[in-house]
Order: structure tokens, then C-alpha cells, then sequence
């Protein structure tokens, strides 16, 4: 799988339960925590009346490094959690993270730029640190 330019990831042989309590985990062990969780599948059938794939949605968290970039630039709220996403695809499933570091670009605040390639490198290697496992 290719990085896109909002974003990283990559494709797993888990199944979609399976794939999003491993990356739960994976992003702990990194000092994640999920303070948000949409189940897109769920919403879609309630608000649309739809089918969707199974695709969640947890907005991760980093408690020193949020700080850190808070201190920095006080409206980088709006940027924050970082999303981190699990859906099915095939047989197995897809992980991938927002790019930290285009919120450096965004806001264009250089104080930024070493929290935001941490937070990048922490969400790569839980992702690839899933990977592995598979």
C-alpha cells in the first residue's frame, strides 16, 4: 500500500475484529489512548439507511506530545486527535494513520515540527508493529 499525502498505512491479514484490537493495542505500547471512536459502519445504517463496509474511526491521543504541541500553537485543537482508521478490505484489513506532520504545513509553525515527526514515527511503528503480527 502507498502513502498518500494526508496519510500512512497498510494492509493486514487480520480480520477486521482482530485488526482493530491489535492496533488498539499497538497504539498504546506507543502512549496512545483512544479518546474518540466512530463506527462509520453503524452511522451510515442509522443516518442513511445504508450498508458499509465495517470502518472505525479512533481519534488517538498522545498526552505528552498534545501538550507539547498545544503549548506550541494553542488552536491546534482543531487538528487534534490524530485519526487512526480500520476498515475491511479483502480478506483482511486496512490500518492507517493521518500524517502528523501536515499539520507543520497547515499551520506553519517550525515549534512543531519535532512533535509532529514523534508522533508520526510513534503512529508508524504501531502500525507496522501490527503488521508484523499478522
Amino acid at each position: 500500500m502507498e502513502q498518500k499525502r494526508y496519510g500512512f498505512g497498510k494492509w493486514v491479514a487480520l480480520a477486521y475484529e482482530q485488526a482493530v484490537e491489535r492496533i488498539r493495542q499497538s497504539l498504546q505500547q506507543e502512549g496512545f489512548g483512544v479518546l474518540t471512536e466512530i463506527d462509520v459502519r453503524k452511522v451510515m445504517k442509522e443516518k442513511r439507511g445504508v450498508e458499509f463496509r465495517p470502518y472505525l474511526i479512533l481519534g488517538a491521543c498522545n498526552p505528552p506530545l498534545a501538550h507539547q504541541a498545544l503549548e506550541a500553537e494553542l488552536d491546534l485543537g482543531l487538528l487534534l486527535p490524530c485519526n487512526v482508521v480500520v476498515y475491511a478490505e479483502g480478506n483482511g484489513s486496512v490500518i492507517e494513520a493521518m500524517d502528523p506532520e501536515l499539520m507543520v504545513q497547515v499551520v506553519g509553525n517550525p515549534a512543531l515540527e519535532p512533535i509532529a515527526r514523534e508522533a508520526k514515527q510513534r503512529l508508524q511503528r504501531a502500525i507496522e508493529r501490527v503488521a508484523a503480527e499478522a
